[in-house]
């Protein structure tokens, strides 16, 4: 489209070299500072900063194409003649900071500051969001068509996900010019603020409680069986995943239920915002209806008399305090979608009286009342054996000292418990009649190292199962709090996390190789959420020189996921094995992580093998 206003001259490239890093512009302008005859494309210019960045403008015009009333407050508004650049986007978020006092429709005037807004803070690493602050609204009329939306589909979002970032700035992209035909990231933020729908979209995050969920334009982006969409290598980031999420309050819409592989149809419509939890948003003034495709709960199969059957569950953050309403889903999971497995390791059991900070280190009564909720599920009646950890030093939620915890089914499995095993004291390898033994089970591996500050040490248990020895280590490494999102504006996004991860894996790899010099057909069974992927640095660690094997790689590509992150189904949750484990069968049930309705947010995992 042609412009009848020619473009005003970028007044500047940035103001600030915080603005050069995508930081929180604003800075304090005066009237000879303020730039009229503007328009939205000339704020938005062809980088992810306003060249207009801290300076005053007035009058710019266009028409109201949505409106927030909660959370930031505030609209959208838009250009209906746009400058034929598709670099540059027609549309623009306007803060007010109270309930907006226009309505969709409105032809407006506005006149304020250029910002750049960072979601969730400068340190979060997440780009900005342009938009006008302080702003002076004045309503030219009302009742105007909304500008027509541009259609994002698989045809128009590029293969590639993000440009690299340039050096000389740290991997920021900021400055680099806006390519959209070329990169995900680009043909989104080229869209930022602008009317833009989606189609009949299939669903690969499911809906939460926040009134969004996610969907793909893309269907044959690395699809799994279910729906989803597989998070398969850190350059698969899946350029089709677009988050949506209703604009109108939940007072006013309920949102709709959804799961992955529900279908979101008809057509979804609205301004696209940009927030710290995912990014690109389309914040939806017409939303679709979500067509339920009728997923399913998954179950394994049960071990055969044979096998041993190992899990691994996290049954996020359970404690006393919880409605008895989850200790019973999560004991029905153990047993009608686990088979009663013959050892489950727990990862976040909270003390007794869970996130109150009085001291408590104890979590007697959290297992007492899941052990005898999976009885009544008509489940074994389990044992378990754990390590207390000490006051507040194993990270988690304040106060609730969450702890790995072993149950085993004495029926099918025995615990062989050697005492003195504490919150600081580490068991060791030895040799006994020719076979590796721990000095401490349970025990802990080396709770001094530097690797597990404010983290869970890993739990080590000898079990005896058919006469066959078989040593368990319980894990929850270090979560990915900290890092950058796949969409920051640095290119690749800094992973800080994995740094102590790394750490914790290779104390863990050094652990299972003393247990292999002593004998080296011992069967080894590492497991846990390992907060990492299965193509990790993490990993690799794990299994440097063959100590160990994950066992998530025997799946197919498009079956190994245990958790949905933002539309991306993507390994947390693992279980790895010693070379003496030579056969075995692997499954990651899904039960939770793809349900709108969900008792923990990771699914389960289950190994079954012939000691």
């Amino acid at each position: 489209m042609a412009s009848s206003v020619p473009r005003t001259a970028a007044v500047s490239a940035v103001v600030t070299a915080a603005l050069a890093a995508g930081l929180l512009a604003g800075a304090t302008t005066s009237a000879a500072d303020t730039t009229d005859g503007v328009r939205i494309h000339d704020i938005q210019g062809t980088t992810r900063i306003s060249p207009l960045a801290g300076r005053q403008v007035a009058d710019v015009t266009g028409v109201v194409t949505g409106v927030r009333a909660y959370g930031s407050r505030g609209f959208w508004f838009q250009d209906p003649r746009g400058d034929g650049d598709p670099a540059t986007s027609e549309g623009l978020f306007v803060f007010t900071g109270s309930a907006p006092a226009v309505s969709v429709g409105d032809a407006v005037e506005v006149s304020g500051t250029v910002t750049e807004y960072v979601p969730g803070g400068p340190n979060s690493g997440n780009q900005s969001l342009t938009q006008i602050s302080r702003p002076a609204v004045t309503v030219v009329s009302s009742g105007n068509p909304v500008p027509a939306p541009v259609t994002i589909s698989a045809g128009t979002v590029p293969g590639a996900y993000a440009p690299e970032g340039d050096p000389a700035k740290g991997g920021s992209v900021n400055d680099l010019p806006l390519r959209p035909g070329s990169y995900a990231l680009d043909y989104y933020e080229s869209l930022e603020g602008e009317n833009v729908r989606v189609g009949a979209s299939r669903v690969v995050g499911p809906s939460t409680r926040h009134a969004e969920l996610w969907v793909t334009v893309k269907p044959g982006e690395n699809p799994n069986r279910r729906g989803g969409t597989v998070y398969g290598s850190y350059t698969a980031q899946n350029t089709g995943r677009l988050k949506v999420k209703s604009l109108a309050p939940l007072t006013e819409r309920p949102f709709p239920t959804a799961n992955v592989g529900d279908v979101l149809t008809g057509t979804t419509e609205g301004p696209l915002d940009f927030d710290q939890y995912g990014g690109y948003t389309l914040a939806a003034r017409t939303l679709g209806t979500v067509q339920d495709r009728g997923l399913e709960r998954e179950k394994t199969r049960a071990q055969r008399p044979g096998e041993l059957a190992v899990a691994t569950y996290n049954v996020e953050n359970l404690d006393p305090t919880d409605p008895q309403e989850k200790f019973d889903a999560l004991a029905r999971a153990v047993v009608e979608n686990l088979a009663s497995p013959d050892i489950v390791a727990l990862e976040e059991i909270q003390d007794d009286n869970g996130a109150k900070d009085d001291g408590t280190v104890a979590a007697g009564e959290t297992l007492r009342r899941f052990t005898d909720a999976i009885v009544a599920a008509g489940g074994p009646a389990y044992d378990w054996r754990s390590v207390d950890p000490e006051d507040k030093k194993d990270g988690g939620e304040p106060g609730g000292n969450i702890r790995q915890v072993f149950l085993f089914n004495p029926q099918r499995v025995s615990f062989t418990d050697r005492p003195g095993g504490d919150a600081t004291t580490a068991t060791g390898v030895v040799r006994q009649r020719g076979k590796a033994a721990l000095t401490l089970s349970p025990g802990r591996i080396a709770p001094a190292d530097a690797a597990w500050e404010n983290s869970r040490k890993p739990l080590a248990g000898e079990f005896v199962f058919r006469g066959r020895t078989v040593i368990v280590v319980a894990n929850h490494f270090g979560s990915k709090g900290g890092d950058e999102s796949l969409v920051s504006h640095r290119q690749p996004p800094n992973r800080s996390s994995e740094v102590q991860r790394l750490r914790q894996a290779k104390v863990v790899n050094t652990f299972v190789k003393d247990v292999l010099a002593v004998q080296r057909d011992a069967d080894v069974v590492v497991l846990g959420d390992i907060n990492d992927f299965e193509f990790s640095a993490t990993t690799r660690a794990l299994t440097d020189g063959g100590a160990l094997r994950a066992a998530v790689t025997s799946l197919p590509r498009s079956e190994r996921y245990s958790y949905v992150f933002q539309g991306n189904s993507q390994v947390l949750d693992q279980i790895l094995t010693s070379p003496g484990i030579r056969r075995f069968a692997y499954d990651s049930v899904h039960i939770n992580a793809e349900f709108a309705d969900q008792v923990s947010d990771h699914d389960p995992q289950v190994l079954r093998f012939r000691p």
